[in-house]
């Protein structure tokens, strides 16, 4: 794969915004957003999707100038109302204004509605852990893909959690993970390389057997993580993420696969939790810096080669990508090459 330094990533993801009529700044901020999931490896939500949001914004399913305001319905609560605009922009605001509240009230919930994608759920979650505040993300997925267990009518999202927990000078603790086996941007990604999926990941609607070719995804769903516990996992963070917000869930969402005109009305939620209130910040990442080492180094299964704990591989991955560029397939690069010939900003250069 040939790499792309990051700041030429962000400077060509802006520009196509601003192509489009987002302002400057907007644009800026969901650049940073989306190649900073690039960066730490969630390549199914960063640039990747730059075609996707934008048939969305030129069929007129996203609001390019929202006005997005905040309701603090309580000293540690606050509910977003993102106009219908990226959902980058309104997660970034719901994540700010619940660090402003937790740094008053040592801990605070915001809800966002009236949303759109944003992303990798952990880019919001760190967003807090810079703070030194433990997080925890979640929203309605953008489209279902998913039964209720034992059923066939997609009604539930790959619903994500993402869940930080700072560690003082080190790098975070941070769960990223999709209700499902995989994302369905996983499923995009190898469609888009032209390569099968393995067993496991979906299953076909009419048979009920293993569905392995991405290109015939609309004739399955996905599978839930841990059977019947998934399923119903990603069923109550749809009922925080959407209905308490007053957002889509279930028959109400709408697919953004296919769907460039509707309004989305995207549900999400983050809480952060000032680690201060309960533990000096230095200790609690001391302690829990012994007892992450001890399974660390605990004996492995014959065959694995080391025991890996969320968040192991980020610090590593992002440090690679920045000095090395974010690594790009050509099937990609063809697809921002015509984005940028689309909206007559100038191509990406390879590093």
């Amino acid at each position: 794969m040939a790499r792309v330094s990051a700041a030429a990533l962000r400077d060509f993801v802006a520009r196509v915004f601003v192509a489009l009529d987002l302002p400057h700044a907007d644009a800026e901020i969901i650049a940073a957003r989306m190649v900073e999931a690039d960066l730490v490896g969630a390549d199914g939500h960063g640039v990747f999707r730059l075609p996707q949001y934008v048939r969305r914004l030129k069929g007129g399913g996203v609001n390019k100038r929202p006005d997005i305001s905040v309701n603090h319905t309580g000293p540690a609560t606050a509910l977003v109302d993102g106009d219908n605009g990226m959902g980058h922009l309104v997660m970034t605001r719901a994540a700010q204004t619940a660090i402003e509240l937790a740094k008053k009230s040592g801990v605070a919930w915001v809800g966002a509605r009236r949303s759109n994608h944003a992303g990798a759920a952990s880019v919001y979650a760190e967003m807090p852990v810079r703070a030194g505040m433990i997080s925890i993300y979640s929203a309605v997925a953008s489209a279902n893909h998913m039964p209720p267990w034992g059923g066939v009518d997609s009604l539930l999202g790959t619903n994500p959690l993402a869940i930080g927990l700072p560690m003082g000078g080190d790098a975070p603790v941070m769960l990223d993970i999709a209700t499902t086996v995989v994302s369905y941007g996983t499923v995009k990604s190898y469609e888009l390389r032209g390569e099968k999926m393995p067993e496991g990941w979906m299953v076909d609607k009419a048979t009920g057997g293993p569905l392995t070719d991405p290109e015939r995804a609309s004739e399955g769903f996905l599978l839930p993580i841990g059977g019947y516990k998934g399923a119903g996992l990603s069923m109550i963070l749809g009922l925080l993420a959407g209905v308490l917000n007053g957002a889509g869930v279930g028959r109400d969402v709408v697919d953004f696969n296919y769907d460039n005109k509707s309004t989305a009305n995207t549900g999400q939620f983050i809480l952060a939790l000032d680690v201060g209130r309960f533990i000096d910040p230095p200790v609690f990442a001391d302690m829990a810096r012994r007892h992450l080492d001890e399974l660390r180094n605990s004996e492995c299964l014959p065959g694995v080669a080391r025991i890996r704990l969320p968040g192991d591989d980020r610090a590593a991955r992002r440090a690679d990508r920045e000095r090395d560029g974010v690594p790009l397939s050509t099937p990609l690069r063809s697809q921002l090459d015509a984005v940028a010939a689309e909206t007559g900003v100038a191509m990406l250069a390879s590093t």
